[in-house]
């Protein structure tokens, strides 16, 4: 029997990149045209954001999290990927935490984009509504494959965490399920070499940084009341 150290991850791969971009074009066929309603939320989104309104942000975030682990973590990424089921849970429970943070407990207020948070936040948000759908048809597979904010883990995970990094205080019990996704994501990809496993990695690391940041900032200013 051969070592474990002789294994990569590689060889815990249970799909062919083919088979897993694929997948996301039957998904992006079936559902068709909720791609228009995750859109008209992200929208949605950015106008609150304005407005702020978070808690309205916050309900909208948490019901696309139901939907991603729905309608492609559970009913269709578990058909190649068995651990899918694990990952849709983990998805619930983010989005519970979104609303037990956000609605039942108001406990997130955004920042505004003129606040150095409050903008990397943004702009993350902005990033992962506009230009991250737009990387895989750049780097040349079909349209029909784009993974789409609220439709799509990916974006979901980096929008959420911009919001996050715009709150006013640190929220790591919020964090956690997106950076795990983007550890997860991060190494699906580039065993898959797929160029784009690199805009995950810089998600949550930036995510992490900014709000890592945010808490010492916090701490002192607290030490200096």
């Amino acid at each position: 029997m051969s070592e474990w150290w002789t294994y990569s991850l590689s060889d815990f791969l249970l799909f062919s990149p083919r088979t897993y971009y694929r997948l996301f074009e039957l998904y992006n066929a079936q559902v068709w045209p909720a791609q228009v309603v995750a859109t008209a939320f992200g929208l949605a989104i950015l106008a609150l954001w304005r407005l702020g309104q978070t808690r309205a942000i916050l309900a909208i975030l948490a019901a696309l999290w139901l939907w991603v682990a729905w309608a492609y973590l559970l009913t269709r990424y578990d058909t190649i990927n068995w651990a899918a089921r694990y990952f849709a849970v983990g998805f619930a429970i983010q989005a519970m935490l979104l609303i037990a943070t956000g609605l039942i407990r108001d406990r997130l207020v955004l920042r505004p984009p003129a606040d150095a948070f409050g903008g990397a936040g943004l702009a993350m948000f902005v990033f992962a509504l506009m230009v991250q759908p737009l990387i895989g048809p750049l780097l040349g597979r079909p349209w029909g494959q784009v993974e789409m904010f609220g439709m799509a883990p990916d974006p979901t995970i980096v929008a959420t965490l911009g919001v996050l990094v715009a709150g006013s205080r640190p929220h790591w019990e919020l964090m956690v399920i997106p950076l795990l996704w983007c550890a997860i994501s991060g190494a699906t990809l580039w065993t898959m070499q797929a160029p784009d496993w690199i805009a995950m990695l810089a998600a949550g690391v930036m995510a992490l940084g900014l709000t890592g940041w945010k808490t010492v900032s916090r701490r002192h200013s607290l030490d200096r009341a």
